[in-house]
C-alpha cells in the first residue's frame, strides 16, 4: 500500500514539474518550431550593454545618447529566449533598429548579481519577484523618468517585435496606445518558410567540387527580408538569368545539420555560419570553384544591388575591380547607355 502511495506521489511531482516548466517559458506570441528542445545557455549579441546593473544610471546613459533602456529577463534553457536571439536579432533591420533606439541590459531570472534601483538593492531574482516577472523572455522598457512604460511578456515574433521597437523607440506611447498603434501599422507575418526550391547544387550535404561558382544563402524561416528576396527579387527575369550562372543553396543559418563546406570541412551549418561570421539573414556568400569565398552581400539590398552582386562574381569582375561600389556605378552607367532605366530602390 505504501508503495502505491509513493508511486502516486512521484507521478504527481512529475506532473507539477512539467506544468511549472511550461508556465515559466512563455509562448504568448509565437510557437516553437517542431522538435525544439531545451537549448541550454545561449550566447547574447555582442552589442548588448555590459552593465553594472545600476538601472537608473543605465537609464541616464541611454537618455544622454537619445536612447531608452530595455531590460531583457532570460534564463538558461529557455527555448523562447533562443528564438528571440536567433529569429529576431538574427535579422539585420531588427538588430540595427534595436541598437539605434535602445541600450539592452540582460538580467538572469535566477541570478544573484546585485541590481541597484535608486536607493534600493536587489538580487536579480529578487528584482524579478518585485516586478512580477513570471516569463522568459520578458522585456521591460523604461522611459526617461525611470518608469516601466511597457512590458513584453513572452516571445513576440519578428514582425510584431519590429513594430514594438518603433512604438517605444519613437516614443509613440505619448500619442496612442500600443493596441491602437498595432492596429494602425498592421504588421504582416513572414511566411515562416525556408525557400529551398531555388537549390540547384548536386548534393546539399557536400558543397565541394562545384562546376560553377557557388552561391550560399544563409537564411531563416521567420524572415520578411528573405521572403522579399525570394518572392520578388529573385523571380525577376534578370535575376533568373544571373542565378543560372551559379550553383545555389539555401541554408538555415541555425541548423544543426552536418554539411561538408566548399573547403572540405565537416561542420554543423550553424557552426559554419558562425565561423564565417554570418550574423544576419539573409546573407549571400559567393564562392569560386576552388571553394574560396570571394564576395558576400549581407546588407538589406534591393533588386538592382542583388543583381549587381551576382554579376560582379559571375562575370569575374571582382578579380580586376576590388571596389564593389565602383562596379555598381559602372554597371548602372552601362545599363543607362543602353536605354535601360536603373532604379536603385526598386
Amino acid at each position: 500500500m505504501k508503495k502505491n502511495h509513493s508511486l502516486k506521489y512521484l507521478l504527481l511531482l512529475f506532473i507539477v514539474l512539467i506544468i511549472s516548466s511550461q508556465q515559466i517559458f512563455a509562448k504568448s506570441e509565437g510557437e516553437l518550431a517542431a522538435g525544439m528542445v531545451n537549448p541550454g545557455s545561449e550566447e547574447k549579441p555582442a552589442w548588448f550593454k555590459v552593465s553594472f546593473l545600476d538601472l537608473f544610471e543605465d537609464i541616464d546613459e541611454a537618455t544622454d545618447n537619445n536612447k531608452r533602456l530595455m531590460v531583457y529577463y532570460y534564463q538558461d534553457g529557455c527555448p523562447y529566449c533562443k528564438i528571440l536571439l536567433e529569429d529576431n536579432f538574427g535579422q539585420r533591420d531588427i538588430s540595427e533598429k534595436t541598437q539605434r533606439y535602445f541600450d539592452v541590459v540582460a538580467i538572469n531570472l535566477w541570478g544573484d548579481q546585485e541590481v541597484t534601483v535608486g536607493d534600493k538593492t536587489y538580487t536579480e531574482k529578487e528584482f524579478a519577484e518585485a516586478l512580477k516577472v513570471r516569463y522568459t523572455p520578458t522585456l521591460l522598457f523604461f522611459n526617461e523618468e525611470n518608469k516601466v512604460i511597457f512590458r513584453a511578456n513572452g516571445y513576440y515574433p519578428p514582425e510584431k517585435f519590429n513594430a514594438l521597437l518603433d512604438y517605444i523607440g519613437k516614443k509613440q506611447e505619448a500619442h496612442l496606445s500600443y493596441r491602437e498603434y498595432m492596429q494602425e501599422v498592421n504588421p504582416q507575418p513572414s511566411t515562416g518558410q525556408l525557400h529551398t526550391d531555388i537549390n540547384t547544387v548536386a548534393s546539399i550535404a557536400d558543397l565541394t567540387g562545384q562546376d560553377k561558382p557557388l552561391l550560399v544563402m544563409f537564411e531563416q524561416r521567420k524572415c520578411t527580408a528573405c521572403d522579399e528576396l525570394h518572392l520578388d527579387i529573385l523571380k525577376r527575369k534578370e535575376s533568373v538569368v544571373l542565378l543560372s550562372t551559379f550553383n545555389v543553396i539555401v541554408l538555415d543559418m541555425w541548423s544543426n545539420e552536418m554539411i561538408t563546406t566548399p573547403a572540405g570541412e565537416k561542420l554543423m551549418i550553424r557552426d559554419w555560419a558562425k565561423k564565417r561570421d554570418v550574423n544576419y539573414a539573409p546573407s549571400l556568400l559567393f564562392f569560386n570553384k576552388k571553394g574560396e569565398e570571394v564576395f558576400r552581400a549581407d546588407a538589406y539590398l534591393k533588386a538592382f544591388h542583388i543583381q549587381t552582386a551576382m554579376d560582379y562574381v559571375s562575370s569575374g569582375a571582382y578579380k580586376t575591380q576590388s571596389n564593389f561600389q565602383r562596379f555598381v556605378d559602372e554597371r548602372a552607367d552601362h545599363l543607362r547607355e543602353q536605354g535601360i532605366e536603373v532604379d536603385l530602390m526598386n
